[in-house]
């Protein structure tokens, strides 16, 4: 319970610091908010009152404090570029659809990995692994966005498997919904169900030299039964905390293809956001996508010290 509760605290300093650091950067940058949403005609004390408005004159550090128990309470601010539109609701107007985009992902992550890794780790160095290790070379090569434009160009316009450009809201056709996010969650989860088979099977191979297995096996057991019970369960221990990093990749890898498959989610969002210097809704976002992925390197820590109870209150197995 401790070791959650200090992994809990830490989640929590790691995301006060990326809120400091998203607030002090947007303050030094150039350029000034008032003068931006001011009427191009405006006169100066127009302009200078509007800072007054927008508390822009005031202090950095009670600026900071006011943003943050602002945004806490769920009221980051209004938006720039979008009229003086709630931040909020801009955010989770869009958050759904990065969010089942991410867990597609994910889904996809696992289901290849853990499966071609099971599959092909009965011998080292025969053909099947030679082929296993040129696919997971050509994937960690290969960038998302890259695969995505190759999906549209041979699945959308090649097969007519999906129509480049058109989506469906999840409120209007939900299984609509997951096929357009389909092939945009699959270019995603390639290049990071390779790094996860790479560092999956590694471990496999490093447990199946042990003792332990060497002892199972001079039992009689079967090499499956060794694979389930034993050596599954000690590889799959750095997996996860593997798995929590590449969580992170893919919420910063949906940026990208969100707008290479033109989804409105919020990495499309993001980059509407940047184009237009909105600066309020920028740090909202690099916030909320800080805390998904805290929260999932959380959660794989906890998952760690849940599946092996030897990792004592630092961390680390006894």
């Amino acid at each position: 319970m401790s070791f959650i509760f200090r992994r809990i605290v830490i989640a929590l300093i790691t995301l006060f610091l990326v809120s400091i650091l998203c607030f002090l950067i947007f303050s030094v940058i150039r350029g000034d908010p008032a003068t931006f949403l001011s009427d191009i005609n405006a006169s100066r004390e127009q302009v200078e009152a509007l800072r007054e408005e927008m508390g822009l004159n005031r202090n950095v550090i009670i600026r900071y404090f006011d943003w943050l128990f602002n945004f806490v309470s769920g009221n980051p601010g209004n938006s720039y570029f979008f009229r003086g539109e709630a931040i909020s609701s801009l955010i989770f107007a869009r958050l759904p659809v990065t969010i089942f985009l991410a867990l597609l992902s994910v889904i996809f992550i696992l289901i290849i990995s853990f499966s071609v890794s099971l599959l092909t780790v009965r011998r080292e160095g025969n053909i099947a692994d030679n082929i296993i290790n040129v696919f997971t070379a050509a994937g960690i090569s290969a960038p998302g966005f890259f695969l995505g434009l190759l999906f549209i160009f041979i699945f959308g316009f090649g097969f007519k498997l999906f129509t480049p450009g058109n989506f469906i809201d999840y409120n209007e056709n939900f299984s609509g919904f997951i096929k357009c996010l389909f092939f945009p969650a699959l270019a995603i989860a390639i290049p990071n169900s390779a790094i996860l088979i790479k560092f999956l099977r590694s471990s496999i191979f490093a447990e199946l030299q042990s003792d332990y297995v060497r002892t199972a096996k001079s039992k009689g057991a079967s090499w499956f039964y060794i694979l389930r019970c034993h050596v599954l369960k000690n590889s799959i221990l750095p997996a996860i905390t593997m798995l929590g990093m590449i969580i992170a990749e893919v919420f910063s890898g949906s940026i990208i293809i969100e707008q290479v498959f033109t989804i409105p989610g919020i990495g499309r969002l993001l980059i509407t956001a940047i184009s237009s210097r909105d600066y309020p809704l920028i740090q909202a976002i690099m916030v909320y996508i800080a805390f998904l992925v805290v929260f999932a390197n959380t959660i794989a820590d906890i998952i760690n010290m849940i599946i092996d109870p030897r990792i004592n209150q630092t961390g680390k197995i006894k």
